[in-house]
């Protein structure tokens, strides 16, 4: 029997997560029994993983997966086990043991042909973790950095061209956060600390979407601090780059009321 390579047990669509296997393990009767520890072949035992697998049963795959590093760890199937395990673990939405796993394969294979993969498991466990601007966005920054390690390290790889698609929607929503405590900050009267959080937007994030209101709350927090030359030279960026956006013609109108001497 031919051991298969995980590019051919999982199909990726560009800009989706990856392959999504229907199914639960946990109401299958033989799951327990199936992972038990009885010592078997090599390849009986990853044929039985990847049957699994390929029937949707992710939970008992992956346990089937680690029995065959576990019951032959210098077999060339445990390699392949490894990655296919963490496949499974992050088919059934386990992205911590999916992300170790798949960190222990790349330490003791760092130059397998299928590390690009591994790079790319690692960065959608964290990317689809991502939560909403409200939140802590730590796992955010996370899937930031795998993604773009992807992109660094594998260019011309299928999977750097979808962990591109996801760095500009990753970026697009650290800009949001930036832009989520600006207001705040904005609202409570807190210009300076608003003014940091919406220059933040325009210096790291200024191809995002937020970067047009970025400028617009700066001509308005410039005003508010009784610096018109400076909410000037903002108004005069926005409408050099977004001349048609609704954001020029807001902070044109406050110019005109606010600072007409300016305009």
């Amino acid at each position: 029997m031919t051991a298969r390579s995980p590019f051919r047990l999982a199909v990726f669509a560009a800009g989706a997560a990856a392959v999504t296997l229907t199914g639960c393990a946990s109401g299958s009767k033989g799951g327990p029994r199936e992972t038990a520890y009885v010592a078997r072949d090599v390849e009986s035992l990853y044929a039985a993983a990847k049957d699994r697998l390929d029937r949707g049963d992710v939970r008992v795959a992956g346990a089937l997966f680690d029995e065959v590093e576990r019951q032959h760890p210098y077999s060339p199937w445990a390699r392949r086990a490894q990655l296919m395990s963490a496949f499974s673990y992050y088919s059934q939405k386990n992205y911590n043991q999916a992300i170790q796993n798949a960190q222990r394969f790349l330490s003791i294979h760092p130059g397998n042909r299928d590390a690009p993969y591994a790079f790319y498991l690692i960065a959608l466990c964290y990317y689809e973790q991502i939560s909403d601007v409200e939140r802590d966005q730590k796992i955010t920054e996370q899937a930031l950095t795998a993604l773009t390690e992807v992109n660094r390290r594998y260019p011309e790889t299928r999977y750097a061209a979808d962990a591109r698609l996801k760095i500009d929607l990753v970026r697009d929503h650290l800009a949001g956060k930036e832009m989520e405590i600006g207001r705040h900050y904005e609202r409570s009267g807190r210009w300076l600390a608003a003014q940091i959080r919406f220059q933040n937007v325009v210096k790291d994030y200024q191809t995002t979407s937020h970067a047009p209101e970025a400028l617009f709350r700066l001509t308005e927090t410039s005003l508010a601090l009784g610096v018109p030359e400076e909410a000037k030279r903002y108004a005069a960026v926005l409408g050099a780059n977004y001349p048609g956006s609704r954001w020029y013609d807001r902070a044109y109108n406050l110019m005109r009321d606010k600072a007409p001497s300016e305009i």
